[in-house]
Parts: C-alpha cells; structure tokens; sequence
C-alpha cells in the first residue's frame, strides 16, 4: 500500500519554495525519490504531518568517497 508525502524545498531563508506530491510505499522509497530534488536545495520530506527527513543540498555536500554516506538527518 502506497503512502503521499510531499518534498518541499527550502529557501535560504528556510521558507518553503516548492512542494513535489508522490506516493511511495514507504518512507525509504520516498527518501530515494526525494533525493533528486536536493540539486536544486536542501528537502524536507514529510508523510502528512509527520516530518521524515531532510535531505541536505548536493551544493552543500563534500564531494563523496567510497566510504562517505550521505548526509541525512532523521527526525
């Protein structure tokens, strides 16, 4: 069963400036999806009024090594 969420991305300012609607079938799959607006900003992902995660900017990134992870904060 396919859950919505909405990835919205965060100004500067930290203002919301845009929201993506999707469905996923759970909050991984979401942040998979997610994942490719971060070239634009940082994300917030959010399941109705439950905040997920926020994605950090790829701008904002170290460029990765085959150890790194990305960066995530879960809340």
């Amino acid at each position: 069963m396919t859950q919505q969420y909405r990835a919205y991305l965060v100004g500067e300012n930290g203002v919301f400036r845009s929201a993506e609607a999707f469905e996923a079938p759970s909050d991984s799959s979401a942040l998979v999806f997610a994942k490719q607006f971060t070239r634009l900003g940082k994300v917030e992902v959010w399941q109705l009024g439950r905040k997920v995660a926020v994605l950090e900017s790829e701008q904002s990134r170290p460029p990765r090594t085959k150890q790194s992870r990305p960066m995530l904060t879960r809340q």
